[in-house]
């Protein structure tokens, strides 16, 4: 195998394992990184354990999307070129966190979370769950979550369909997909709330993702801060944590860690990123 051609060990994960357990116990073992070859909804377990240990880390691209990859430059098509990595060059990059859970890419709330916690509704494809949910959001039966959001001494209370809290700025352009974000240094989380409006308003939104134009659309509101307080009448809400579900108790205290994550990339990208 690649990885041990490398020298790289490897464990594969059995159905019983825990990857934080997993990573900890590498590192007991005198691991000087660690990485994990999975989608995104698997990195954060064995990069919260590389940042408590001060390790750097690898992400190796091997799910459905890999967003995270694609935005640190690598190729998400290239697993065995990503393990380049081990031997590649660091960065640091942030992380967000709501209260003691790491995210790398994203937090989701309203509808897009009730779709991934609901097994006969999620959809793989993002394009898919963005076509489901516009029946949702547009339908008589929509229940908007109402949160306030506490930031730089301001409060703003919306009745939301989706809230995003993302680690770093996403170019925005079709709901369908988010697209990429330009850097992962930026320090700033950015919160993107698409409120309860009118169908009128909404179908305008929907009308203007379709063809790739968010832009500065009604009903889209966006927010940047190093850290956010968010309130809602629900003492337990349900989430999507980069992807994957997650029942969260309010408020929920988000913030970044500005350069907490060392992370490693193949040596051609490492060049890039000096440059």
């Amino acid at each position: 195998m690649e990885a041990r051609r490398l020298g790289v060990d490897v464990h594969v994960l059995g159905e019983d394992d825990d990857a934080t357990e997993v990573a900890r116990g590498a590192t007991d073992s005198g691991a000087e990184s660690l990485g994990i070859a999975g989608g995104d909804g698997s990195l954060a377990a064995v990069a919260a354990v590389a940042l408590e240990r001060d390790l750097p880390f690898v992400c190796i691209p091997f799910g459905t999307r890999n967003h995270f990859a694609q935005d640190l430059g690598i190729d998400r098509g290239d697993a065995v070129g990503a393990l380049a990595a081990f031997h590649g060059g660091e960065r640091r990059i942030d992380v967000g966190a709501v209260g003691e859970r790491l995210f790398l890419n994203n937090v989701s709330l309203g509808l897009y979370a009730s779709f991934v916690h609901d097994p006969a509704r999620k959809a793989r494809n993002r394009l898919m769950a963005f076509l489901r949910m516009a029946p949702a959001a547009l339908g008589r039966g929509r229940r908007p979550l109402d949160v306030s959001f506490e930031f730089e001494g301001r409060r703003e209370r919306r009745a939301a369909l989706v809230v995003l809290v993302a680690n770093n700025d996403y170019r925005i352009e079709s709901l369908a997909d988010l697209g990429e974000r330009a850097r992962l240094d930026e320090g700033l989380l950015h919160a993107y709330v698409i409120e309860a409006v009118s169908r009128r308003v909404l179908l305008a939104l929907l009308a203007r993702a379709a063809v790739g134009n968010v832009g500065e659309a009604e009903a889209l509101v966006e927010w940047a801060a190093d850290r956010f307080s968010v309130e809602s009448s629900r003492a337990r809400i349900h989430a999507a944590i980069d992807g994957e579900p997650a029942v969260l108790e309010t408020p929920l205290e988000f913030e970044v860690k500005a350069g907490a994550l060392r992370v490693l990339v193949p040596p051609a990208r490492a060049q890039d990123s000096v440059e």
